[in-house]
């Protein structure tokens, strides 16, 4: 909200819209009774925050995540409806989430809390109402038993009421990489801007999940050469280049971790920060630029993958070092575009090929990138208030 704040003021926005643009439309906090394998009952509690649904139906994610709780999911939603507005798709913000543990769970149980949840959430789901989609915690597979159990109250198949489902119950192409396109379509339009050329470029990306991977990926495409990933295990460095194919691969065969790859030497995800490369991708998780490191950071561009790795004190530091970023509601609303593209198959009844979907993604984020980078010199802000601005008007 401090963001939000900066960007209200120099708007000049009235008081009575700044209060119907802060608070949440709605907020339902539901108990879910489950039966669990071994027959006992836990109930778990469940969140779902409607942030704003002034441009449309609200659109958000649902976490399984022992940390869960409503402030969180406040904070997610209201991300959400700024995601939505600064690249231009008719939805509002929203999130769910339910605090729980889904890697101490076995897929039975996860199946009855997800139906559950869904049960409990029929007066808020709809696909002109809320479409929710998967996040931290959830899949395709925990889509598909939402969209069934709605289904199945609806009494016919309802495959709008949810986005990131898998592709034989009406999920779209592209959708898994969609985010880390976004991300590399927005890093190269800023540098762009900034006459970095790819083919002489440098970059370093943190997390090697859905989202740095395809980044990495797409941007050695490109030309640029990505000198270091990392993961929970740490990072890998190589001067030369990774080879990201190589990596993937790696990672895919070792229960998804980079743990022991041999084609780079062993940093630290510090070190990676701090290393002298054009762009920095932050693709894991929040607050990982802080007012701790931020005047160690070297890149000349910072493209945040992940939501909020740049906390909001960093944000002077990095500015007065003269870094560009390309903050998280613009950078990574790749997702979210493909989301939408989802739901539109759904509604028409008619899919799209890949390349039509890539096309209208690359264009949404390229269009957004340089309206952002327009109100940035009219403003004189940063592109991350420039976002807000953006998305508030």
């Amino acid at each position: 909200m401090q963001r939000f704040d900066t960007a209200v003021n120099l708007l000049g926005i009235s008081e009575e819209m700044y209060y119907i643009l802060k608070v949440p439309r709605q907020q339902v906090i539901v108990g879910l009774p489950v039966t669990m394998d071994d027959g006992s009952l836990r109930v778990f509690e469940g969140y779902r925050v409607i942030h704003s649904n002034i441009l449309g139906p609200s659109k958000g994610g649902i976490r399984f995540d022992p940390a869960v709780n409503l402030d969180e999911v406040r904070a997610l939603a209201a991300w959400m409806t700024w995601k939505c507005a600064v690249v231009d798709i008719p939805y509002g913000g929203a999130k769910g989430g339910v605090a729980c543990n889904p890697r101490a769970m076995s897929a039975g149980e996860i199946e009855r809390l997800m139906r559950a949840y869904t049960v409990a959430m029929l007066d808020v789901f709809g696909p002109d109402r809320d479409i929710p989609a998967p996040d931290m915690g959830t899949g395709p597979r925990e889509m598909a038993w939402l969209m069934d159990e709605y289904s199945k109250a609806k009494g016919m198949t309802v495959n709008a009421v949810v986005t990131g489902k898998p592709l034989v119950l009406g999920g779209s192409l592209g959708r898994t990489e969609a985010t880390g396109r976004g991300v590399t379509v927005a890093a190269l339009s800023a540098m762009e801007k900034m006459r970095i050329n790819p083919y002489r470029a440098t970059a370093a990306v943190q997390g090697f999940g859905n989202v740095g991977s395809f980044a990495a990926a797409l941007l050695h495409e490109r030309g640029v050469s990505v000198k270091a990933v990392s993961d929970i295990s740490g990072g890998y460095y190589n001067d030369k280049g990774i080879d990201i194919e190589a990596a993937v691969r790696y990672r895919d065969a070792n229960k998804g971790s980079l743990d022991g790859f041999a084609g780079a030497e062993k940093i630290s995800n510090e070190e990676l920060l701090s290393l002298a490369v054009d762009v920095l991708v932050p693709a894991a998780k929040e607050d990982v630029i802080t007012d701790d490191n931020a005047a160690s950071v070297q890149a000349k561009l910072i493209v945040e993958g992940a939501n909020g790795p740049t906390s909001a004190s960093a944000d002077d530091i990095i500015n007065e070092k003269g870094i560009l970023v390309v903050p998280d509601i613009l950078a990574n609303a790749g997702g979210v575009t493909v989301s939408y593209f989802e739901w539109v198959q759904n509604r028409i009844g008619y899919g799209w090929t890949l390349d039509r979907i890539n096309r209208r993604a690359d264009r949404a984020m390229k269009d957004a990138f340089d309206r952002v980078y327009s109100a940035s010199k009219q403003y004189k802000v940063s592109l991350r208030i420039a976002a807000y601005i953006v998305a508030i008007k």
